[in-house]
């Protein structure tokens, strides 16, 4: 006869089995950047302290960009951690990932690929996370999100910078009706992608998740080090971002309302939250972020590379948007 400890065991072990059968599988296309590794942890290791329950990483496909050195360096070391550590298994192609998966992560570091290989996914009906940049061009956005409404298949894609528990908190800051907000971070930049796109995508997106969709204008200006672009958003609000280049790379928003200003907390850098989205995302179906508010994001990084084509001069994003679109 079973001791009470042993009917108890047994219990709890059919429970986490149950759970664990409720998983949603992930599949993961590009193993070049360190998100692959670090989300797979938040994933499959339930033992962590930032572990996201719902989801676990089963399969990946291992592509990389070989023009782009920090892409084809780290490419193996990220491939066989996640076979050997979290045991998932690699695959030779997007079409043998699919069947084996609910949902689909597109983690490859260079945006220019991104387009075709949502393709496929978004055939196959798969929701798709797509990681920062979105697309290598602001075309390349807009079309992955026709795609992606034409055939009902939900998409997101955002920073971390959006989701940190100091943003979500800056968000509901007493300062009356936000006029104006200031977003400082990191903006390396590589010759592929238009300058922003490759890391001044964060402080960007920062902005935007404090300033929201309606930015009409934008004016750049820049040097070596430091690029400022000023965003004139409906009913005269403000928006600038500082995207920085030097060797000290804090990244921060501070809001000013009619009232009051607010400045958003310093907070350990943890993917955990973002991760925590895109599991609900797949959940639910329901993306956190707006496509149209993702797109808007890009045209305003599109429309301050068109300023600096132009010595400074203000760029509509509508303008850029209308020639992204043809």
């Amino acid at each position: 006869m079973k001791t009470t400890r042993a009917i108890l065991l047994t219990c709890l072990a059919a429970l986490m089995n149950t759970a664990s059968a409720a998983d949603l599988k992930l599949g993961i296309i590009g193993l070049d950047t360190s998100h692959c590794t670090a989300f797979t942890k938040c994933l499959n290791d339930a033992t962590a302290p930032n572990h996201v329950a719902g989801a676990k990483v089963v399969a990946a496909v291992k592509t990389f960009s070989p023009d782009i050195e920090s892409s084809a360096s780290r490419v193996e070391q990220y491939t066989t951690e996640l076979r050997d550590k979290w045991g998932v298994e690699i695959v030779g192609s997007i079409a043998e990932l699919l069947p084996k998966v609910d949902a689909v992560l597109i983690e490859s570091v260079d945006g220019r690929p991104h387009l075709e290989q949502a393709r496929p996914v978004i055939a196959a009906g798969k929701p798709l996370f797509i990681d920062k940049p979105i697309g290598g061009t602001l075309r390349d956005v807009v079309e992955i999100f026709r795609l992606a409404k034409a055939a009902g298949v939900p998409v997101f894609s955002s920073s971390v910078y959006r989701f940190y528990p100091s943003m979500v908190e800056l968000k509901k800051a007493p300062i009356g009706e936000l006029r104006s907000a200031i977003s400082y971070g990191p903006a390396h930049l590589e010759p592929h992608h238009p300058d922003l796109f490759w890391y001044g995508v964060h402080p960007t997106e920062a902005l935007f998740a404090v300033m929201g969709q309606g930015c009409e204008s934008v004016v750049r200006t820049t040097s070596p080090d430091t690029d400022t672009v000023v965003g004139i958003w409906s009913g005269g609000r403000t928006g600038i971002l500082h995207g920085l280049r030097t060797k000290a790379l804090p990244h921060k928003v501070t809001v000013f309302g009619t009232t009051n200003f607010a400045e958003q907390t310093k907070v350990p850098h943890d993917y955990a939250p973002l991760v925590a989205e895109i599991v609900k995302f797949f959940q639910t179906k329901q993306p956190p972020v707006a496509a149209e508010e993702t797109i808007e994001m890009f045209a305003f990084m599109e429309a301050a590379d068109e300023s600096k084509r132009r010595g400074g001069q203000p760029v509509k994003l509508s303008e850029v948007l209308e020639k992204a679109r043809k």
